[in-house]
């Protein structure tokens, strides 16, 4: 986001004397977002948008809790990867079972879940 957009509504909750005072969620998590894409010398984005450093860091901490909390996060949206004919697919190897490596280096793998664990209940 442009840091001059985010210094017009940041001006929105400054008080008579100057001071910001009930920066809404919405607001704060626009300056956290823009904070982490922002890769100058952080006095140069404090100026951009217009706050003093001391209020921008009350600002950042509250918008990292709100974050951490979960505010703004959309519920979980379930995604489907296209076959091979449909584009990029990231390769995942195929899921050839479990391995058991003895003591004396012998490997005995198992297709299945269900086949190891009867394999170690009759080794036991």
């Amino acid at each position: 986001m442009d840091l001059g957009v985010i210094k017009k509504k940041m001006s929105t909750y400054r008080s008579a004397g100057g001071k910001l005072r009930n920066v809404g969620d919405d607001l704060l998590m626009e300056v956290l977002a823009a904070w982490e894409q922002w890769t100058g010398p952080a006095s140069g984005f404090y100026s951009a948008i217009g706050v003093d450093h001391r209020k921008m860091a009350s600002l950042i901490g509250r918008a990292k809790r709100l974050k951490q909390e979960g505010y703004g996060v959309s519920e979980f949206k379930e995604f489907e990867v296209e076959g091979q004919n449909g584009g990029n697919v990231i390769p995942f190897p195929p899921c050839n079972g479990a391995e058991v490596v003895w003591t004396d280096g012998k490997i005995i793998r198992f297709s299945q879940v269900d086949l190891l664990l009867e394999f170690l209940k009759k080794a036991a």
